[in-house]
């Protein structure tokens, strides 16, 4: 049997996948969109290349890790009937994390991350119905608690239907989780919402790099239109996917629904600035909130232009609502459990930034060895 876990080839997904192999023993059913099994294998080891060595995963994917080719919105995943059926009767839990992140089209949020959930959920009904389904964990986001400022959130008063929500992200993602409560009753449920996951508190390679930018675009200004003393909730991406690894595998966790973020330890925009003005050997920026409105129509108007500037301006606007919001989220419930904390942002963000400037915001990938061979997905 196996757990089945989607979106592993993204970011989080592929540090959860690590974890399962490395530390459960897990034997995986990974759902991949490509051409050919070959192709899948390739998208895959881009994924795990943070992770572990080729000759590493290579063991893993022979022995412990089932490729389906296959696309989240197709009915039954585009899988012949043959197919599907295996993945039906060797799956004994689901995780989640596939999911569009694109704030801007309304479009792709709902047909990834409503359908695609939908199709999820069907999976995990005809698994449950066969042999029962140990746990389905559902990967959302604590955007789900819609427009707020200046607040402390924890995750049973988060979604309020009658809150307005910032972008179709967070919209979809919070019908998803009322689709899997509501479909799947008879099943042990996990929901977790990471708050902005941003780098490896660990290491600083990475190969996510949409808010890096926003965040590089930032600290090369000299004014920030931001309070200073307002905090940002920033987690790190292998603290969350400890959580999700650990929580999951649990027998009984103690709560359905956890914040994986930073909670009450986020810092402050002067805490984070300090750091990497101190790292850098420049001088702190000079916090004008007065500009927040100006900023924001600057960001709007730049959005439109072609190029570096355009592309900056682009990511800054989408982002923009949650570094003003200043709002955090509880996580008491993910720390006491687990019996540790985040690393706060400010020890690690420095070589990230490096990192990411240094390779002009692109991972090195190392391509697949000749003669590794391409066994079948």
């Amino acid at each position: 049997m196996a757990i089945f876990l989607t979106g592993a080839t993204g970011y989080i997904g592929a540090h959860v996948a690590a974890n399962l192999l490395e530390r459960y023993d897990s034997t995986l059913n990974l759902l991949v969109r490509a051409r050919d099994p070959h192709e899948a294998q390739v998208r895959l080891w881009n994924a795990m290349q943070l992770h572990m060595p080729f000759a590493k995963f290579y063991e893993y994917r022979q022995a412990r890790i089932r490729i389906f080719l296959g696309d989240l919105t197709d009915s039954h995943f585009g899988l012949d009937q043959d197919n599907y059926d295996r993945l039906v009767h060797t799956t004994d839990s689901v995780i989640h994390c596939a999911a569009s992140l694109n704030r801007k089209s309304e479009k792709s949020c709902l047909n990834v991350n409503l359908r695609g959930t939908l199709e999820v959920i069907q999976l995990a009904r005809s698994s449950h119905h066969y042999h029962g389904l140990q746990r389905f964990s559902e990967v959302s986001t604590v955007a789900v608690a819609g427009k707020r400022s200046h607040e402390i959130v924890g995750e049973d008063r988060s979604i309020e239907w009658e809150r307005s929500d910032y972008d179709p992200y967070a919209r979809t993602k919070k019908f998803c989780e009322h689709m899997v409560r509501e479909l799947l009753p008879d099943v042990p449920l996990t929901t977790f919402r990471p708050s902005i996951v941003l780098g490896d508190s660990r290491h600083p390679e990475t190969t996510q790099f949409d808010m890096v930018r926003a965040f590089v675009f930032l600290a090369g200004l000299p004014v920030l239109p931001f309070r200073p003393d307002d905090k940002i909730d920033i987690v790190n991406v292998d603290f969350v996917a400890d959580a999700i690894a650990d929580l999951h595998m649990k027998a009984q966790p103690l709560h359905e629904i956890y914040h994986l973020s930073s909670g009450n330890d986020s810092q402050t925009f002067r805490d984070l600035t300090a750091a990497l003005a101190a790292a850098q050997g420049k001088r702190r920026p000079v916090f004008m909130p007065i500009f927040e409105s100006w900023f924001g129509g600057a960001v709007n108007f730049l959005s439109n232009r072609k190029g570096a500037v355009g592309h900056a301006a682009v990511l800054m606007k989408v982002f923009l609502p949650y570094l003003v919001w200043n709002t955090v989220f509880d996580n008491t419930r993910v720390t006491s459990e687990l019996g540790r904390k985040p690393v706060p942002f400010s020890q690690y963000s420095y070589p990230l930034l490096k990192f990411s400037r240094d390779h002009d915001f692109s991972f090195p990938y190392q391509p697949w060895p000749e003669g590794a061979g391409g066994a079948a997905a």
